[in-house]
Parts: structure tokens; sequence; C-alpha cells
């Protein structure tokens, strides 16, 4: 079996040199790739610019804007059996980016921001008979609702919903929906073992 993962951050330039991001440390997504391995499949593991080393095996395409991201998904997605995107996509650009590096003028900068394109739901919209796991952060009280939400819009199969401690974290909770609303499944600890608990969960269920 063939599995894309999509892991780390993406970033949106105002200029050459600075850009929108978020503090995505990948982890999640490197043991998730690790743990699919271990199981004896192949990996495609798209990320974002992080600071940690992907696992020994798996084809790595580096990205770095959501455009970008977008393209590599689509080029490997035909030839991949499903994906858990654990990417932490920025959901907005700057409508224009400024050449060179802007200098400072004295006067305030409006910043008008576009939404980016939604990856996870073009994958979604050319799923065939390949299966999707979703992640989504929420801080909301509303958070199930939210990911559910989700999981419905972008055609996913599960959802996995966390917050935001575990951005940069070492470890995480996560819960993990079904397309009908209902939790089957709560794993914490360290990334690398709710990874792997993660990924036996989709092998039993999904796969």
């Amino acid at each position: 079996m063939r599995v894309m993962i999509t892991a780390g951050p993406t970033r949106e330039y105002l200029d050459d040199v600075r850009y929108l991001s978020n503090a995505s440390s990948g982890r999640m997504g490197y043991a998730l790739a690790e743990a699919v391995l271990s199981a004896g499949h192949e990996v495609v593991l798209i990320t974002g610019p992080v600071m940690i080393s992907p696992p020994a095996g798996c084809t790595v395409i580096a990205v770095e804007t959501t455009d970008d991201l977008l393209r590599a998904c689509r080029a490997e997605w035909e030839a991949c059996d499903g994906v858990i995107a654990t990417a932490a996509v920025c959901d907005y650009r700057p409508r224009a980016r400024f050449p060179g590096k802007l200098a400072k003028t004295g006067v305030s900068l409006e910043l008008e921001l576009v939404e980016t394109a939604d990856v996870l739901a073009e994958l979604g919209q050319h799923k065939g008979n390949r299966w999707i796991v979703g992640f989504a952060l929420e801080s909301e009280e509303f958070a199930h609702v939210n990911a559910l939400r989700k999981l419905k819009e972008k055609n996913c199969d599960a959802i996995v919903l966390n917050g935001p401690t575990a951005i940069g974290a070492e470890s995480n909770t996560v819960e993990v929906i079904k397309d009908d609303g209902t939790t089957v499944a709560r794993f914490t600890g360290s990334k690398r073992v709710v990874a792997g608990e993660l990924w036996k969960w989709v092998d039993a269920t999904l796969v």
C-alpha cells in the first residue's frame, strides 16, 4: 500500500523575506510516516519546512507554500491508496506579495488577506476508492462540531481532533471521529505512541 502523509506548516509570503506561518513542528506527521513504514507500506511524505529529519525509507517532497502543497498532492494522489493529512496549512495569504523587502515608512501598513486553496477538500473531490483521514485543530467550545463539519466538507472517512497544545509539543491527545459523528477512539501520549495507535486504527478500520 502507498500512503500519502502531509506534515508541517506552510508559509505565505508578504515579501521576499517575511511570511505568515504557524508553529507546527511536523512531529505528528513524521511519527505517522515512521509508523506506516514500520508496518511495511510505502510512504510519500509531503512536508513543509521543519527542523526534524524524515524517517529513512520514505519518499520526501519538500514544499513551502499552500500552492506548493496542492501541486505536490495533485501529482501524487492518483498513485496513492490513502492520505493522512496532518499538515498545518495556512488558511490565508496576502493578496499581493511585495518584491524585495518592505522598508519602514513611518506610517501603518494595511495588509489584505485572502483564503488559500483547500488542499484536503480537493483531494476529497477526487477521492475515488481511496481513504482520507484529516486532522482538525480546534480550540473553541464546539470543537467536536467544527471537526465533524470539516470531515463532511472535505469528504473524509475520519478526522482526528486535537487542540492548540499539540503545536510544537512532544506529546498529543487526539480524538478520532467517524463520518456518523461518533468518537471511535482516543489516544494520548508521545506523538510516536499516538501515531502508532492511530495507524493501527486506520489499518484495521479503513484499509
